[in-house]
């Protein structure tokens, strides 16, 4: 908003001013603005003013320039429920239609009584505080319009940063009344009365901190404008007059002497020029003012947001809108926007997801649990939640353990860090990751052609050479690396399947480093959003993502088990492109915003895009669906299904869990946000742990929080993960069954299958013949599988029972026995042999 032009600085004297002024009025009282300007060289000339006054005059300003006033903005949940509110001024622009009559009637009884009879001047007014002003004591008679031409031209300054303009606007002196009568006169030809009484009642000061009658009655009596009582209307609009004597809060000391006199006068002006009856003045001036008040604070920023379980969210989404050009080019632009631009924002947050996330993180680990630890003493474990919605982006809940703010004797750990995002966003740098971040090496070895079904080797105490690593992207990073297992005992040779399953550090260390290129790995993960929390460039070479979004991850052996800091809200969204058949979507917090007109601001859509072909995703959620289901995290089961991946640090530094639905994916982490320091030997919430694994403390939360996340959704199962990512290649296995063995053994071995023979079979198959083959005829295997056959040893040869055949007559088949079926000769009969 920019200031009016100020008049330059001239030796006029206080008789030439008033004689300017009072001349001034007579003529724009009769023939208005631009008469007034033909006239007035003629009266200066006549000896009434100087060349100086008449100079003046002519430098002074006609029109009053933007007459927005700054207004408070508004941050909503998804429902639409209040989080958080932003302001320089407490203000709500409010339309006449929703302002009391009583509050109008008050303003205009009090502080212009002829308000629709002059032309934005009172003649009468001016003359007499002419007078009084020769006499030396500068009176006011400001009429409202000169009051709301005052109250714009502070505005300006104060938005413009503009302290000469504010000093010019609020000075005592007739150059003032000048500008603000020629202004006023101007005015009332291009606004109605009612729009001056509409712009008056939103900009004027009507409290210690409150601009306008809607954030005044909501102030004092926690209702709107629309309804304000007669004496409440009085109460207010007396106020204006002296906010520093007159407010009732600050009048509490002196007993309301001040405030009720104040209020008892505004009803006897108002009963006076026939406002009000006789009965209803006496019956307001009754009512004692400490009866009437219901302060309702409206305080500023996300110290309470959501009853301070959102606080966190809340400040994410300023830092968005403060980061984000949407608001502005400059930072400066979009703050201003955010305190004065009276914005409404409607963020993605859903209050149940997030009060149920708040409740299910503090239950395990509750705000200020003094987590004792035999090694460190009583340092509490801090613990952080990101739910985000596969296919948006949208993020549901984000909760924290800690109290919003500055540390406190009372809430000693206090914080403004919000540990799920970035440091850009008012987070920190993230925290190690580990053996969560083994989702992405299986990824891209699946990406690479591999399966499931491999087998890797998964011992203790391998040693990996520097010279056996490829880093394309940093070759210098190459170094020795002996990694060892922490969630499990298992160990030696296992499918790929299963050292996801049981989590086996030594079995991901493998698979990376054989043929792997962990720049090929590092992209992968970046096209699911994986990047480093700290906003400082890494070692690794050019970032992949800018200083906004955070930086690309340290490209090392060590990645592959998780050394690289992310936030939680990074994770959980790039689990969320498991669940969304291979579309990262970037976290979005945001997902309207009006302006004080109701008028839309474009925000961007969801930005998403293919980081996985969807048969990779459905392959690693088909993994980690074994890792919850019969591995290190079925302690986050749900009773639907659910994919996920368990996460330790080196020395339990740091605990996680990260899973997902078709329709959730939420990041569980808990650690020391102080640094990396063990959870070895901790008592947390009155609990003893001896490890702190992400199966122990992060699985059970995710489960009490997402058991009552999900209850509202159907439940849907996962995209079928294909065979040949789970199997390999995949090829028939022919039929041997009733061949010679040896010829079936050539036919296996011929078709690329290994054979093994097992113990013979009783069959009604010739012996030594195939009588069973394991797997079975017609079946899709991988190639190289182990065929067991089973020879047949002939059929099972029947028993006689001597008591009953002796009693019985021969049987004599027709034409004699089958040599082959029965063994014995023909003729007249005889036993079975």
């Amino acid at each position: 908003m920019a200031s009016p032009r100020r008049s330059t600085s001239r030796a006029v004297n206080p008789v030439q001013l008033v004689s300017l002024l009072v001349a001034y009025l007579l003529v724009a009282g009769a023939g208005g603005v631009l008469t007034a300007g033909l006239v007035m060289p003629a009266i200066a000339a006549a000896g009434a003013t100087s060349e100086a006054g008449n100079q003046l005059f002519d430098d002074l300003p006609t029109e009053l320039g933007p007459q927005t006033p700054s207004e408070r903005t508004t941050i909503l949940a998804a429902d639409g429920s209040h989080l958080a509110t932003y302001y320089a001024r407490n203000r709500i622009v409010v339309p006449l239609d929703q302002i009391s009559q009583y509050m109008r009637d008050a303003v205009v009884a009090t502080e212009d009584r002829r308000f629709y009879e002059h032309s934005g001047v009172d003649i009468e007014g001016i003359m007499r505080g002419a007078v009084s002003t020769l006499s030396g004591d500068i009176q006011g008679a400001s009429t409202l319009t000169q009051q709301y031409v005052k109250n714009v031209l502070i505005e300006a300054g104060d938005v413009a940063g503009d302290e000469e303009a504010i000093e010019a606007a609020r000075e005592t002196s007739l150059g003032r009344k000048l500008r603000e009568a020629k202004l006023a006169i101007a005015l009332e030809k291009v606004m109605t009365k009612d729009q001056i009484l509409e712009g008056y009642l939103n900009i004027a000061q009507f409290g210690a901190s409150q601009y306008g009658v809607e954030a005044a009655s909501q102030f004092y009596f926690g209702h709107s404008a629309a309804d304000l009582t007669l004496p409440e209307a009085a109460l207010i609009a007396g106020i204006t007059q002296s906010p520093g004597k007159y407010d009732p809060v600050r009048d509490e000391a002196n007993g309301y002497e001040n405030s009720t006199n104040r209020r008892n006068t505004v009803l006897y002006l108002m009963f006076q020029q026939g406002y009000i009856t006789q009965e209803e003045h006496d019956a307001a001036v009754a009512i004692a003012v400490p009866d009437m008040l219901h302060i309702t604070q409206t305080p500023v920023g996300c110290q309470t947001a959501g009853g301070g379980v959102s606080a966190f969210f809340c400040q994410y989404v300023t830092e968005v809108l403060l980061n984000d050009p949407i608001l502005g080019e400059t930072e400066e632009e979009r703050r201003q926007a955010l305190n004065r631009g009276g914005l409404t924002v409607t963020t993605t947050l859903q209050p149940p997801a997030q009060q149920a996330a708040y409740d299910s993180l503090t239950g395990r680990v509750p705000v200020n649990d003094p987590s004792y630890n035999s090694r460190q003493g009583e340092l509490g474990v801090s613990g952080a939640i990101s739910t985000v919605e596969p296919g948006t982006g949208n993020i549901v809940a984000m909760v924290q353990n800690t109290p919003f703010g500055q540390p406190t004797a009372e809430q000693p750990r206090a914080t403004r860090v919000n540990y799920n995002v970035d440091r850009a966003y008012g987070g920190g740098d993230g925290f190690q990751t580990g053996s969560t971040f083994k989702a992405f090496v299986l990824t891209q070895w699946l990406i690479d052609g591999h399966t499931l079904s491999d087998v890797v080797n998964g011992s203790n105490g391998q040693v990996f050479p520097a010279n056996s690593w490829t880093i394309s992207c940093y070759p210098n990073a190459v170094s020795s690396w002996p990694p060892k297992n922490l969630e499990s005992g298992a160990s030696g040779q296992m499918t790929v399947l299963r050292a996801t399953q049981e989590s086996i550090n030594t079995a991901f260390a493998y698979m990376a480093n054989q043929d792997m290129d962990l720049c090929a790995l590092r992209d992968t993960a970046a096209r699911m959003g994986v990047h480093v929390g700290t906003g400082t460039v890494q070692p690794n070479g050019q970032a992949l993502f800018d200083s906004q979004a955070g930086e690309a991850m340290l490209t090392t052996p060590s990645m592959v088990l998780g050394a690289n800091t992310i936030a939680p809200l990074t994770m959980a969204a790039a689990f969320a492109t498991y669940a969304s058949g291979g579309v990262y979507c970037e976290p979005r917090a945001i997902t309207s915003i009006t302006d004080t007109n109701g008028e839309a601001i474009p925000v961007p859509e969801p930005e998403c895009s293919q980081a996985l072909e969807p048969h990779i995703a459905a392959a690693a959620t088909y993994a980690m669906q074994q890792v919850v289901q019969n591995g290190t995290a079925t302690s986050a089961q749900i009773g639907r299904p659910l994919a996920g991946k368990t996460g330790t640090a080196n020395d339990d530094y740091h605990a996680w869990f990260i899973g997902y639905t078709p329709q959730l994916a939420t990041a569980v982490w808990t650690g020391h946000h102080e640094g990396n320091i063990s959870m070895f030997d901790s008592v947390i919430n009155g609990r003893y742990y001896s490890q702190v694994f992400g199966g122990a403390l992060p699985a059970p939360i995710f489960s009490d929080y997402m058991s009552q996340v999900m209850a509202p959704y159907p439940v849907e199962d996962f995209p079928r993960a294909g065979e040949r990512e789970i199997y390999g290649d995949l090829v028939q296995v022919p039929g041997v069954i009733g061949q010679d063995l040896a010829a079936a053994q050539q036919t296996l071995t011929a078709a690329g299958f290994q054979v093994q023979v097992a113990e013979p079979v009783t069959s009604d198959q010739a012996a030594g013949t195939v009588a069973e083959m394991d797997p079975a005829e017609g079946s899709r295997v991988r190639p190289g599988t182990t065929i067991t056959l089973r020879p047949s040893s002939g059929p099972e040869e029947e028993e006689e029972d001597d008591d009953d055949r002796g009693n019985l007559p021969p049987v004599i088949p027709p034409g004699g026995g089958d040599d082959d079926d029965r063994g014995g000769g023909g003729g007249n009969g005889g036993g079975d042999n």
